[in-house]
């Protein structure tokens, strides 16, 4: 039996994104809405990414946000500002009204939500500062009735203890007192979450296992991975990580 190799590594909270993307991207319901369905890709940076790896075109990824964690505060960007909702109907972006779009969804489309907050039992949870609970209250009432892809891309940079505490601790109108924004936590559940780990065993025959978080001088929120699998996957997985390693870092959009 051939040899296996192990390959250790770290991602920058920006190359993570990227991978994540990649990742994304390569996900056989994604390729098949590509080909034959319809894809709503929801606001997030990390989303950013994946309208890039799916359009082929650049974008500004901090105006195709509108919730962030910013300036170590929860805040939001400026709503004039942001980029509208991409659509993607058989690949093509489309010119329908995002929810108008989602009304025709069907069990073989896709809608992409990143996440604030994911835990080591598959939970997702989204940090909402509207009333109505933005994207997530207007969508994921028709993507569940629908049985949609629900695709959730999320770093592990974002790994809590446990999601379910934070929804029942967070909301609006029970912090009293709060640096920046107060929020509420919507969950997201039966999904499929795409981290790190998740977007390198998509795209590449190996096990992946993250060994280490953060860092300094430009590292915080870095991950450091481990993969392992035969030599000339190995060789492919460092021509990646190549490629990626140097993606700049979001700057604050406000």
């Amino acid at each position: 039996m051939p040899q296996t190799k192990t390959f250790g590594f770290v991602l920058t909270s920006a190359e993570g994104k990227r991978l994540i993307a990649k990742g994304v991207a390569a996900l056989p319901c994604v390729q098949q809405a590509l080909a034959e369905g319809t894809i709503i890709i929801g606001y997030g940076t990390t989303n950013g990414f994946i309208a890039e790896e799916l359009t082929g075109q650049p974008i500004d990824k901090g105006r195709y946000a509108a919730g962030i964690v910013a300036g170590g505060q929860w805040t939001v960007t400026d709503s004039d500002s942001r980029l509208p909702t991409i659509v993607l109907e058989k690949g093509t972006t489309s010119s329908t009204p995002w929810l108008e779009a989602l009304a025709n969804f069907t069990a073989d489309d896709v809608f992409i939500k990143g996440a604030n907050a994911i835990d080591l039992e598959g939970n997702a949870g989204v940090l909402v500062g509207s009333p109505t609970a933005g994207t997530c209250g207007a969508a994921l009432g028709t993507v569940y009735a629908s049985g949609a892809h629900l695709v959730v891309p999320v770093s592990l940079e974002k790994l809590i203890p446990s999601v379910p505490l934070a929804v029942q601790t967070l909301g609006i109108s029970r912090l009293d007192e709060c640096t920046g924004l107060k929020v509420g936590m919507y969950p997201m559940v039966g999904g499929e979450i795409i981290t790190e780990v998740e977007a390198l065993e998509l795209l590449f025959d190996v096990e992946a296992v993250a060994v280490s978080a953060g860092g300094i001088g430009g590292s915080e929120g870095a991950i450091g991975l481990a993969v392992t699998g035969y030599p000339e996957t190995i060789d492919e997985v460092k021509e990646l990580i190549d490629e990626i390693q140097g993606e700049a870092a979001l700057p604050d959009p406000r």
